[in-house]
């Protein structure tokens, strides 16, 4: 269980794309702690450089500040590199919305230049972050991949592509790909701040401030809440997967089903407030209902997620404690 086990070689070389975003970073870490050697491509768009911060003294660490949208940087990045982490890109249903173009450019044509560039220097293999927004509208639980439904942002028709194009690379071209559709991770190094920040750490920074946060809808929504080291288990058994499981995508989730509602009371009662909160309007482009059928991961990259949504959240919770 786990990723305890998993060792490379120390002079094993990884980059890691968005490696100064929430993400990213945790990988990082996790990479270091391995031995191994790490590169961090990240514009600072939304990554922070106070998240990697911590690594820039360590040798095995290099800081590469430029665009995946530019393919004379992605070749750079990728020079003598044996496992791409690639998770750079725009996150938010209802920013993707407001900026359709941008979003084609940052995370399909930014996705394509990292693959092309990752061909041409031999990369080993290629593990790219999706999202469980490419089951749409798709009503039935838990979701599986294969039965998808109409994509409802472009957010979503992003990550969608990028699946296409990976199985492409891996067909045509012999670059072993894998798809982690996360499902709505949380944990350390995750964001609070601004209009289109994650909901749990929202929540958190808010009801410590004794502000009142805004719940979108009725509050009744569900999704499948996944702690930050269950996705990091997955990044690094799908560099360690047979070669038949190359071309696909994966649920990564722990396959739980949590009510933002139970969420909200979950969070004030281990904070010790009594702020209710405010019910506004429905979000458009969001899923309802949103829950994983892990099957397939465990299956074909060994992926046996150890925690659940309740440890992972009382670790969040005492770690934006003493960070906010």
């Amino acid at each position: 269980m786990g990723y305890e086990n998993i060792n490379f070689p120390e002079e094993t070389v990884f980059l890691v794309t968005g490696g100064a975003g929430f993400i990213g970073s945790n990988l990082c870490e996790a990479v270091l702690k391995k031995g191994c050697r790490v590169r961090c491509l990240d514009d600072l768009s939304t990554g922070k450089m106070e998240n990697i911060g911590a690594f820039m003294t360590d040798e095995r660490f290099e800081f590469i500040k430029g665009d995946v949208k530019e393919p004379a940087v992605c070749m750079e990045a990728c020079e003598k590199v044996d496992f791409v982490l690639h998770q750079a890109a725009w996150g938010s249903v209802p920013r993707s919305i407001e900026m359709p173009l941008f979003y084609c450019a940052n995370n399909i044509a930014g996705t394509l230049n990292m693959l092309e560039a990752a061909r041409l220097r031999g990369v080993k293999k290629f593990v790219y972050a999706s999202s469980s927004s490419v089951y749409g509208d798709e009503p039935n639980l838990p979701k599986r991949e294969g039965v998808e439904g109409n994509l409802l942002s472009p957010y979503a028709v992003t990550k969608k592509c990028d699946e296409e194009w990976a199985g492409q690379y891996t067909r045509h071209y012999g670059l072993d790909t894998y798809g982690l559709r996360y499902f709505n991770v949380f944990g350390r190094r995750q964001d609070p701040d601004g209009a289109y920040a994650a909901v749990i750490p929202k929540f958190i920074r808010m009801l410590l401030k004794g502000e009142r946060p805004v719940i979108n809808g009725d509050g009744k929504q569900s999704r499948d809440f996944t702690y930050i080291e269950n996705v990091i288990e997955a990044n690094l058994k799908a560099c360690i997967a047979e070669k038949d499981a190359a071309g696909a995508a994966y649920n990564i989730a722990y396959g739980g089903r949590e009510y933002l509602i139970d969420v909200y009371y979950h969070l004030r009662n281990a904070l010790g407030v009594e702020t209710e909160p405010i019910f506004g309007p429905e979000r458009a482009g969001d899923i309802r209902h949103s829950n994983a059928d892990i099957s397939k991961a465990k299956e074909k990259l060994g992926y046996d997620p150890e925690w659940s949504f309740e440890r992972g959240i009382r670790e969040a919770i005492e770690w934006y404690k003493i960070s906010l």
